[in-house]
């Protein structure tokens, strides 16, 4: 490992400006399991479609159920030492754009400013009104949830539009200026490095490939394949939380 955390450093000072792209790997450490993983809600639970949503009261009630059963998780959840060590990347200044598949919103918790971080498949960090975008914090509404089940409405005048957390639903489209945000920094990029992501989740994972089409250096570093092991530049098969650590230090000249 000692050898992998030189040459990405290594890599990372040549470069002019870096793109990093995390999943659900970042955050298995802070208590969140991978949506798709042993213990992932969707073992429990059929997914509610954007569409069924706003058709079916009986769907919007399913969906805020299913809400509120990780809830607690992504409430209580905190940044650990992965998420830490990308933030002090940033303040390093090697650090330009970070997308995240990442609904947890623990990077902008551990110190990365929003500026930097574009959350791809949207936050739980805040409810959003399907009709006219209006933002609210998160927490009083899953409370009054809790109390009463009544599926919450926008309190803009005019507004009543049916409130859910500001999240991507399965069958709803990603928001093109943050697609295209990805993908200019992507374009931009001279280094890529992809963490905690097995990369087939689509369109999200074509954004660091978009680096490497362009003739950016490519890393990966995961537990276990991804998709994209056959055209990288370097592996690095490693717990995220054990080994960018190490990697800021190699970086930290003070």
């Amino acid at each position: 490992m000692a050898y992998q955390v030189q040459e990405l450093a290594g890599l990372i000072r040549s470069a002019s400006s870096v793109l990093v792209f995390t999943g659900a790997g970042m955050s298995t450490r802070s208590g969140i399991p991978d949506y798709r993983g042993p213990q992932g809600v969707w073992k429990r639970r059929q997914p509610v479609y954007l569409q069924d949503f706003l058709a079916s009261a009986e769907s919007r009630i399913e969906y805020w159920d299913y809400k509120l059963e990780g809830w607690a998780q992504f409430r209580d959840a905190r940044p650990n030492p992965a998420h830490e060590a990308l933030a002090e990347l940033e303040r390093l200044g090697h650090l330009d754009t970070l997308v995240t598949q990442n609904i947890d919103g623990l990077h902008v918790a551990a110190g990365n400013s929003e500026a930097r971080v574009v959350e791809i498949h949207g936050t739980n960090r805040f409810i959003t009104c399907m009709t006219c975008g209006r933002r609210y914090e998160n927490e009083p509404v899953f409370t009054a949830w809790t109390a009463d089940r009544v599926v919450p409405l926008c309190e803009e005048e005019g507004c009543s539009g049916w409130l859910k957390p500001a999240t991507i639903s399965f069958g709803q489209s990603l928001d093109p200026d943050i697609l295209e945000r990805s993908f200019e920094a992507a374009r931009q990029a001279d280094l890529a490095i992809s963490i905690g992501s097995s990369l087939v989740v689509e369109p999200a994972a074509s954004v660091p490939l978009a680096a490497k089409q362009k003739g950016a250096s490519y890393c990966i570093l995961n537990q276990g394949e991804t998709a994209h092991d056959p055209i990288c530049d370097l592996r690095i098969d490693a717990d995220a939380a054990d080994f960018l650590p190490r990697l800021i230090e190699a970086l930290d000249d003070r």
